[in-house]
């Protein structure tokens, strides 16, 4: 049973005597059945919109099918070997129904250029159409075939070809007949471009075998390729065939109600779509309406509050002071003492959980920074340091080197042999090789000394604060060419590597770092092509081939 004397009891009767003869509860009540309302007749209407687009373009392309089919029944085989009567016939049909408004083709059986076409388009005379889908799919077919939307080559503008094979009378192509439609042109896609759903709403049509935005109301998505899987899950649904409705999160983020309706004649679809933010504006507008005469009746609540609580709430005041003092570093962070086992007792006894989960919480951000600053700065696999710290390093190096006037040799070490490892014995393999060369390399370095690992395969050595680098370098090369050579042990089997390396040595005032690695990296490609399993010192000049444990003579 409720104790009468309790906080929550006075505070919930005097909440209740409030609320109860206002009208806030009501309307929440009836904002969520409105909003099923609006969905539903969004839903609807964009299902429709979405229908109409789609059979008007149905209709669309099914009449440039049937026209081009018209064109290559009517024309006379023996005009193709006649090109400038060819030109005149065309531009006739053309003339009198232009729903190609990018003109008509007529292409050699080789696709080698053109015979024919009108208008004329620079360029498009002399492209090559062997290759085009359309142009091969109609050498196949005794009908009329339409191409993937595609960017012209030669006016750049998105279009559509529509094609037919012009056969003689022994069933022998010819040439073939192709029709070119601009996507934005008028009576054929341009309705999409110009529908504008709400105030950044549109319609899209996509192609789910091309996984193509095939034409749009924003420009910018035109023949752009669809969303990868995974994106958007009412997209993904209907790239698999369904059609209906849903409402769903964009590829921008921005929650959808979208339509999609079937264009049958080409498997592609329309979708209409319209943010939710604009479907739902009159819930908005409810809502805000709700919200402000809620504030007006908080407002009143309050003001009986605030004479009422200072009494009701000494003891809990007594504890946020104590907190306070805390909070301020006038108290030690501890436990409160519970003074009485009512709803202040149990905020205390919240309190004093937060404290210790506050001190756990501290303990474990500590060690979850030191993991994260340890894996910003190296190899996730060998532990060595990356590339961000490498180049760190060798900045520091160098700034030392000049101030000190010593010299810095950089080591580029890239395995021989690794990929057949991979390839052969898998990854698990491959990264178990990786650790132990790293070890290797590591092994009898310097304190100043820095072995990283790039990726893949190859590892730089860093060897500051030098008297000779190029005595020392060569020293070390030669060690870490003797250790990878040594057979590695992995999972009972015995496997062999080698190992390239190319050394470039620096002193005297500061260098890029960038400057350094490409010189080592161009002296290591230098030692590969000496026979691998060497070395060699960047020059002035070149690249000086070193043998794997004996140095040659500079080339």
């Amino acid at each position: 049973m409720m104790n009468l004397q309790s906080i929550k009891f006075r505070l919930i009767a005097l909440g209740v005597t409030l609320v109860v003869a206002g009208i806030g509860l009501r309307l929440f009540i009836s904002l969520p059945i409105f909003k099923e309302q609006i969905s539903e007749l969004v839903t609807a209407q964009q299902l429709s919109i979405a229908t109409y687009v789609a059979r008007n373009i149905d209709h669309s392309i099914a009449a440039r099918l049937a026209l081009i089919d018209d064109l290559a029944a009517d024309l006379p085989p023996s005009l193709v070997t006649q090109p400038e009567k060819l030109q005149a016939w065309i531009k006739d049909r053309q003339r009198l129904n232009p729903l190609f408004n990018s003109g008509l083709l007529v292409v050699r059986p080789d696709g080698k250029g053109l015979v024919a076409e009108y208008p004329a388009v620079p360029g498009r005379n002399h492209l090559d159409f062997a290759s085009s889908d359309w142009f091969r799919d109609a050498l196949r077919s005794s009908k009329p075939v339409r191409g993937k939307p595609e960017r012209g080559r030669a006016s750049g503008d998105p279009l559509m070809v529509m094609a037919t094979a012009l056969r003689d009378g022994g069933g022998h192509v010819v040439a073939v007949l192709a029709g070119v439609a601009l996507l934005n042109a008028p009576g054929f896609l341009n309705l999409l471009e110009n529908t504008r759903l709400g105030a950044s709403g549109g319609l899209l049509l996509i192609s789910p075998s091309d996984h193509l935005f095939v034409a749009a109301s924003d420009p910018a998505m035109v023949l752009k390729p669809t969303p990868p899987a995974g994106v958007n899950a009412l997209h993904d649904r209907a790239m698999a065939g369904f059609r209906g409705t849903g409402i769903t999160v964009n590829a921008s983020g921005v929650e959808e109600i979208s339509a999609m309706a079937s264009v049958p004649s080409t498997g592609w679809f329309v979708v209409a779509r319209m943010p939710t933010a604009e479907a739902f504006r009159p819930i908005v507008v409810l809502r805000s309406f709700a919200l402000k005469s809620a504030l007006v009746m908080m407002a009143v609540l309050l003001a009986v509050l605030l004479l009422l609580l200072p009494r009701m709430l000494r003891p809990l005041t007594e504890a946020a002071r104590l907190m306070r003092d805390m909070a301020d570093g006038k108290k030690d962070l501890a436990p409160l003492p519970v003074i009485r086992e009512d709803e202040v007792g149990n905020l205390v006894k919240g309190f004093n959980y937060l404290v210790t989960r506050l001190q756990q919480k501290e303990a474990e951000l500590k060690a979850s920074e030191a993991r994260l600053e340890f894996m910003a700065h190296h190899d996730p696999l060998t532990r060595l340091p990356n590339r961000a710290l490498l180049e760190d390093r060798l900045q520091q190096a160098l700034a030392r080197a000049e101030r000190d006037h010593s010299q810095v040799a950089l080591l580029f070490c890239d395995l021989d042999g690794f990929k057949p490892i991979n390839d052969q014995h898998g990854h698990i393999t491959g990264d178990a090789v990786l650790c132990q060369v790293a070890e290797r390399l590591n092994d009898g370095r310097r304190r100043t000394d820095t072995v990283a690992r790039l990726g893949g395969d190859e590892f730089v050595i860093l060897l500051a604060d030098l008297d000779d680098a190029r005595a020392t370098a060569s020293f070390v090369a030669e060690q870490c060419l003797a250790e990878v050579a040594k057979p590695f042990a992995v999972e009972g089997q015995t496997l062999k590597l080698g190992a390239s390396i190319g050394i470039a040595l620096h002193k005297g005032p500061s260098v890029a770092t960038a400057n350094l690695l490409s010189q080592a990296d161009i002296a290591m490609y230098q030692a590969k092509r000496a026979g691998k399993g060497a070395f060699a010192i960047f020059e002035e000049n070149d690249a000086i081939p070193q043998s794997g444990f004996k140095s040659l003579p500079a080339m």
